[in-house]
């Protein structure tokens, strides 16, 4: 059987920043040895929104794949590492827990950790879960680890993430993806031209310079030029769930230590965040306008900050959800065009490269093919509507009533997808498993636990199991860990010595 094919011979990316310009890393690398083009379309009248400062450890599993040397992105990036984030005031006020990456403890006798925790729980241990976890043990004592050296010690499954500046980041893959032959072209796109049968087939810049393509990726951010207003997809709608509308953002200077690990406080009407770079704090709070101004919200945002202000104080208005079709035609949407979850767990930057190379595992020629389409689109959907499930998790099982916000949570409609999921681990503290799913168990039992959202009973399987030998097991599992992390540098020692920062 002879296969013929019809290949794409152009790719244009409209938009740059971390979303443009990851694509244009990724697609440059996949065709820096063939005749297939990259460019990539960037105004320089368009400013980054450059909120998404923290990540979570999928990144760098991509940046590995692209050959980019870790330590010098940190560098460059002015980047500090990540455990996990330090939740505060979430469950009342005065409270906090951490949830981590990684996983937590090791199986006993077949049996999952977590459900040994819970047989020693009931029988009266009082030890906290994460006091075996080596992400929230290591953040606790400020540390970080030479990773090929925590090979066969307790450190050996941690998993971390970075924060880092989105700015230098974009300029980074930027430079990058020019090395490997991405074209790069600074223009504004005024006009979209499509075929008779709907699909791009050019855009033309404000210069009356026109670009043609085979297919198109639209990383305009909220203004979507191509998937939303050339091709008028729909938006869904998410604010039903998640009605955080608004953030204003502001960058401090360090006033402290670097800490491995992002803050998220809980405030009157939302929450802020709190991101350690090495030459700056990146500050944000996320809050619904139905409940403050914005005039109010930054005098909260500004008397929560250490450090002084580097910049203003920036709102930024936004609509949770995503696009029905994120694939639509011969164009792609990624980043702010194809959809926003508020950055409560990080998981901005994840979404484009996950969608990349879901996009490349699915890769299409210049002929449409609604198979491949369809099912590209029904996994986005699915990645989105986990992480919105997750998020709201993080709201729902709150016991704060200080504010109309709060108030107002205590009677909201969740999903019932997670509705779903928190009566099935209310039983015996199961978890509904999904495949590649980004939320593993660890980070379910963190936030179930931390929000005391408490299981009837653990698995009866584990009575087979003796107290007290299971007691003097998960007691020297946990020296063991608390032993070897006290052993590891701090956390700026290893910054300083392994990836300090170039000069801004």
């Amino acid at each position: 059987m002879q296969i013929t094919q019809d290949p794409i011979k152009k790719f244009v990316i409209v938009g740059g920043g971390t979303a443009g310009w990851l694509a244009g890393a990724t697609l440059g690398n996949i065709f820096k040895h063939s005749d297939v083009e990259v460019e990539l379309i960037e105004s320089e009248d368009v400013n980054i929104i450059g909120v998404g400062e923290a990540t979570i450890p999928p990144l760098i599993d991509t940046l590995e794949s692209l050959g980019i040397d870790l330590s010098e992105f940190i560098s460059a990036t002015q980047a500090s590492f990540k455990w996990g984030i330090k939740f505060e005031n979430w469950y009342q006020e005065g409270h906090s827990y951490f949830h981590p990456f990684g996983e937590l403890g090791k199986r006993i006798d077949g049996h999952e950790f977590y459900q040994c925790w819970l047989k020693l729980k009931a029988h009266g241990d009082n030890t906290p879960l994460m006091a075996y976890s080596p992400e929230a043990v290591l953040a606790e004592n400020m540390r970080f680890f030479v990773p090929h050296q925590a090979m066969n010690t307790p450190l050996s499954g941690a998993r971390f993430a970075l924060h880092l500046d989105a700015v230098l980041a974009g300029k980074y893959l930027r430079n990058f993806a020019q090395s490997i032959g991405v074209k790069r072209t600074v223009g504004h796109v005024e006009l979209v031209d499509k075929t008779l049968d709907g699909n791009i087939a050019s855009v033309t810049l404000s210069s009356g310079h026109t670009i043609a393509g085979d297919f198109f990726i639209d990383c305009s951010g909220f203004n979507s030029l191509l998937i939303g207003n050339a091709l008028n997809t729909d938006y869904q709608d998410w604010s039903e769930y998640l009605p955080c509308n608004r953030a204003v953002v502001v960058q401090t200077t360090l006033s402290e230590d670097i800490a491995p690990y992002t803050i998220s406080r809980a405030q009157e009407a939302g929450w802020s965040w709190h991101i350690p770079l090495q030459h700056r704090m990146g500050n944000g709070y996320v809050y619904c306008d139905k409940y403050i101004s914005d005039e109010q919200a930054t005098a909260t945002l500004m008397k929560n900050i250490s450090g002084k202000a580097l910049t203003p104080p920036r709102v930024i208005p936004f609509r949770t959800g995503l696009r029905e079709q994120v694939w639509h035609k011969n164009c792609l949407a990624l980043g702010l065009a194809q959809g926003f979850l508020e950055p409560l767990e990080s998981t901005a930057i994840h979404l484009v490269s996950k969608s990349l190379a879901l996009f490349v595992r699915m890769f299409p020629t210049k002929q449409h093919n609604a198979i491949l389409q369809a099912e590209f689109n029904r996994r986005i959907h699915q990645d989105y509507v986990e992480i919105r499930d997750f998020l709201v998790l993080h709201y729902c099982t709150t016991k704060r009533s200080d504010s109309p916000f709060w108030q107002d949570w205590q009677h909201r409609p969740i999903p019932q997808t997670l509705q779903q999921r928190i009566n099935f681990f209310a039983q015996q503290g199961g978890l509904l498993r999904e495949t590649e799913a980004l939320f593993q168990a660890t980070s379910w039992y963190a936030v179930l636990d931390g929000m005391k959202v408490n299981p009837l009973s653990y698995n009866p399987t584990l009575d087979a199991l003796d107290a007290k030998t299971l007691h003097k097991s998960l007691n020297m599992g946990r020296t063991a860990l608390e032993q070897c992390v006290l052993k590891q540098p701090s956390h700026l020692q290893f910054l300083q010595q392994y990836c300090p920062a170039e000069n801004p």
